[in-house]
């Protein structure tokens, strides 16, 4: 069994040096229903063509992770997301073992990506620190690259529960594009967090850390970039200086297609009012609290997702584009 298959498309682009953007196949598989998200995979990566990139929609077959979905592929994760597992980093080699297939998270899709020298990932948003999570102990810190630290309690006994986004950003070169992370996580802790782990963080056209479902959050950003061309550079002196980890460009949603802010803060604060009424702690809450944001916005909140994610592919393939010319 080959350690890993990557289209030919993909292959001969990376081979030229022609601009490809990676994405993800989670939100395929786990976040839209049949028939739907075949529809939206299709869209995506009709998206990113569009914008002069190859794209690469990454995802594991029967134990291979591949790089670059054909139509029978997307199909595969798409028709039945009951069998197709969610995959982070820790878990593809149990996968890749068994024979299993899965859709791939932040953090899988950015390491498989950076394997094969793939430099600019678009995704929806980055995973974080979550809600109410106490720091971590230092048997919590060394369990970091796993998926979250589930179970592990600091110092105080509170849980604390961590993306494994963040860790492997830290290790991995690639340039991903996201509208910062859910307003449900702890967004102050996430950005410490990366801060910590060395991971720049650049606001596109913004100094506003972006909200996901809303254009901004308060927090403040030290950079900002313009356009493709500044984010390029940034890429280009982190590959001289040897820095190991990933960029993040956070592109806030556009003012149009964001959620109502009134609305967005009233379902917050009642959806994490009830998940404390239910004693929900470290992984538990996230899940719920999305549940509560699709249910009280009557599926506003997937629209939304669907427009972070269209925005982001769109300027993941202008800065491929720039990356490739910059080569060149």
């Amino acid at each position: 069994m080959p350690d890993m298959k990557v289209s030919a498309t993909v292959a001969e682009a990376l081979a030229a040096g022609r601009p490809v953007v990676a994405l993800e196949s989670t939100l395929l598989a786990h976040g839209l229903p049949a028939p739907r998200n075949r529809a939206v995979g299709a869209e995506l990566e009709e998206l990113v063509r569009e914008h002069g990139a190859v794209p690469a929609t990454i995802a594991v077959l029967a134990g291979v992770p591949t790089i670059g979905l054909d139509e029978a592929g997307l199909a595969q994760i798409t028709e039945d997301p009951n069998e197709v597992l969610k995959l982070s980093v820790r878990d593809l080699a149990p996968a890749a073992a068994l024979g299993r297939t899965g859709a791939t998270t932040v953090a899988s899709t950015a390491w498989l990506a950076a394997r094969v020298g793939i430099r600019v990932f678009a995704t929806g948003g980055l995973g974080g620190v979550h809600r109410g999570s106490a720091q971590p102990s230092r048997q919590t810190s060394r369990a970091a690259g796993h998926e979250e630290a589930d179970g592990a309690h600091g110092s105080d006994g509170h849980s604390y529960d961590e993306s494994a986004d963040l860790p492997t950003l830290a290790a991995t070169r690639i340039t991903v594009v996201c509208a910062g992370v859910k307003s449900i996580l702890d967004v102050g802790a996430t950005l410490e967090r990366l801060e910590t782990l060395g991971v720049a963080v650049l606001g596109w056209r913004t100094a506003d850390f972006p909200g996901f479902y809303l254009p901004g959050t308060g927090h403040r950003l030290d950079w900002r970039v313009q356009d493709a061309g500044e984010v390029a550079a940034v890429m280009a002196a982190a590959d001289r200086l040897g820095a190991p980890g990933a960029l993040v460009v956070a592109n806030p949603v556009a003012a149009p297609d964001a959620l109502d802010r009134e609305l967005h803060d009233r379902v917050l604060a009642d959806a994490l009012a009830a998940a404390s009424r239910a004693g929900l702690r470290g992984k538990a809450v996230t899940p719920f609290l999305l549940a509560a944001f699709h249910r009280e916005t009557a599926g506003a909140s997937l629209e939304v997702n669907l427009a972070v994610v269209r925005g982001n592919v769109t300027v993941a393939a202008q800065i491929a584009n720039a990356w490739s010319q910059s080569r060149r």
